[in-house]
């Protein structure tokens, strides 16, 4: 893979890092539930940390990726995704967020099977395990709060 194309690669994630990270923020300064500001403030955290992150990948190069692929439950891929409101529950912001990770993942997949170059679909595999992470991540979270008396 050329320098250029892993450069174009990552740097378009960083911008979808950055588009979550605004989403992320603009939902919380809008949330009346303080849960839900909050849940929606610690996520915009780590969406400027997943930037922070690719950008130190991308002064080092594809080698320095390595994403563990995590499980996928699929705990709320059949649930709708709920409408964005000020009003929304702190479960259906959570929800909102594992669709959002979902779809990023969808999309670094799709990517990774029709690239033509190894190394190249090694960088996708590598960002939607870490997408698949973050859902993962969220999933836990919506799996305690949903279904508290599983605990």
């Amino acid at each position: 893979m050329k320098s250029e194309d892993f450069e174009k690669i990552i740097s378009s994630a960083i911008d979808s890092e950055v588009e979550s990270y605004t989403f992320y923020k603009s939902v919380a300064d809008k949330a009346k539930d303080k849960s839900l500001k909050t849940i929606f403030l610690d996520l915009a955290e780590d969406e400027k940390s997943h930037r922070e992150y690719l950008q130190r990948v991308l002064t080092r190069g594809p080698k320095e990726m390595h994403f563990k692929a995590a499980p996928d439950y699929k705990v709320t891929d059949a649930l709708d995704e709920p409408e964005l409101s000020v009003d929304m529950k702190p479960l259906d912001g959570l929800l909102l967020a594992i669709k959002k990770e979902l779809q990023a993942a969808q999309m670094y997949s799709r990517l990774a099977r029709v690239s033509a170059d190894a190394e190249q679909k090694m960088v996708f595999e590598q960002l939607a395990n870490m997408e698949k992470g973050h859902k993962a991540r969220l999933e836990d979270i919506y799996t305690n709060m949903a279904y508290p008396e599983a605990w």
